[in-house]
């Protein structure tokens, strides 16, 4: 095939059988689409490209700024396509957490600004969010930026319903699958392609895979964050489910070493999840002599991925596994074994306990830099994890308050450090969040 714009080559990826000798799904054909194949690397090329097209043409004299608040693939692909009609690419963000992606946006030319959030994902009814302002700013009618606005617009989810969602149907032989299975981020691809498959059939079932409350999985949201984006719609999926980073990461190595897919965390977390999904429904159907198809998406490539993978399985990529982190622990082994303490009276043991205790703040530098719990420290949330695996990171002297978001993840590492020893740690119940919302003081570094 020959082109004359890398960009002819977006779409059309290849759709693949999943041998069922490794799922073990005795009555349904479950299918890979292969959206890591697109030239850019991912699923988001697509949609990069019908958001920035109307842009990029608009700019043809090349003087002006595409701007996205994205950490990651939608930001690699704009950042190509912006530097292919000689125009510069920003990214804007607070969730710039794998090393490895920012690296390669820096070496795409990208200028990077991350900025703090209140939450993890952009909430447009926060009007005291900083990347909320950006936003709005952005959004202006008078600003200079070319902003593609990935979370609102609705070129995102056309993207697929006019590529993705057809093709599907297409190497099915004009059939829809029984059962359509999408991680959720900005809800395009999955509201895109569900869109087209019930059109062409109603009864498909549409499986929706959100990150776990209080994990990590690149390009996955949770369910708190998904309600904060303007294209999400629960009316898209018959059931939303969650899935954790340890069955992302199990997924991926499923998909790479079995099947030869270098998928990503997502697409791990997308199969892992179908699987456990179709489970019971392929029991059912043992006898009847129906078979049922089911079809996930491969998001990206794994190459992108591997100081994620070291963080929470060393022993993947040769190193020595160093013990249980607080990933690891359950969510009833987390609430039974953690202490935790109300707002009111962690004002009161930070003001009058004798000793007082030590704040630690696991949020991003700029979150904290923002506004965070006077004389508290901060300790990013991977770098704690390091700390924690190479034992306790205090004194067992010191009585110790952690401090995240909304109290999920210090709710954790206050069950790890006691399990580990320690008399007195405690999680701040609702989080900074709570804090602030309860009027209790913070400051600005």
């Amino acid at each position: 095939m020959r082109y004359d714009s890398i960009t002819e080559a977006i779409g059309n990826t290849p759709l693949v059988r999943i041998d069922p000798a490794v799922h073990g799904l005795r009555n349904i054909d479950l299918y890979a689409k292969l959206e890591m194949l697109n030239p850019f690397g991912s699923v988001k090329d697509r949609p990069a490209w019908h958001m920035a097209r109307p842009h990029l043409e608009a700019a043809a004299d090349g003087d002006g700024t595409v701007v996205e608040l994205s950490s990651g693939n939608t930001a690699k692909a704009l950042a190509l396509l912006a530097g292919m009609h000689g125009l510069k690419f920003k990214s804007v963000t607070n969730r710039m957490r794998v090393p490895e992606i920012k690296e390669l946006l820096l070496l795409l030319g990208a200028e990077i600004e991350e900025l703090p959030g209140r939450s993890e994902c952009l909430d447009p009814t926060d009007t005291d969010d900083p990347l909320t302002h950006f936003h709005q700013a952005l959004s202006d009618p008078d600003s200079t930026y070319l902003h593609t606005d990935q979370y609102f617009n609705p070129r995102n989810v056309e993207a697929h319903a006019a590529g993705t969602g057809p093709e599907i149907v297409k190497d099915l032989d004009g059939r829809v699958p029984d059962w359509f299975i999408a991680c959720v981020g900005t809800a395009g691809s999955s509201t895109g392609v569900a869109r087209v498959l019930r059109e062409h059939d109603p009864r498909v079932r549409v499986l929706g895979l959100v990150a776990h409350k209080s994990d990590f999985i690149p390009g996955i949201r949770t369910i708190d964050e998904v309600h904060q984006v303007g294209l999400f719609d629960p009316a898209t999926y018959d059931t939303i489910e969650s899935v954790t980073s340890g069955e992302a990461i199990d997924g991926m190595i499923t998909l790479i070493r079995r099947c030869g897919l270098l998928s990503g965390p997502t697409g791990g977390a997308a199969y892992q999840g179908a699987v456990r999904h179709l489970r019971e429904a392929d029991a059912e159907l043992d006898g009847t002599g129906e078979r049922r198809t089911a079809v996930f998406i491969v998001c990206d490539r794994a190459e992108s991925y591997l100081s994620y993978v070291r963080r929470r399985r060393p022993e993947l990529l040769g190193q020595a596994n160093r013990g249980r982190t607080a990933a690891t622990l359950t969510d009833a082994e987390a609430q039974a074994e953690a202490r935790a303490i109300a707002v009111g009276d962690a004002r009161r043991w930070t003001a009058e306990g004798d000793p007082r205790p030590l704040v630690v703040d696991l949020r991003s530098p700029h979150a904290y830099a923002a506004l965070h719990i006077e004389g508290s420290v901060n300790i990013v949330d991977e770098v704690f994890d390091e700390l924690v695996r190479g034992g306790l990171p205090f004194s067992k002297r010191t009585p110790v308050l952690l401090a995240c978001p909304v109290g999920e993840r210090s709710l954790r590492y206050a069950a790890l450090l006691t399990r580990m020893g320690h008399p007195d740690v405690r999680s701040l119940v609702g989080g900074i969040v709570a804090w602030r919302d309860a009027g209790a003081p913070l400051v600005r570094e």
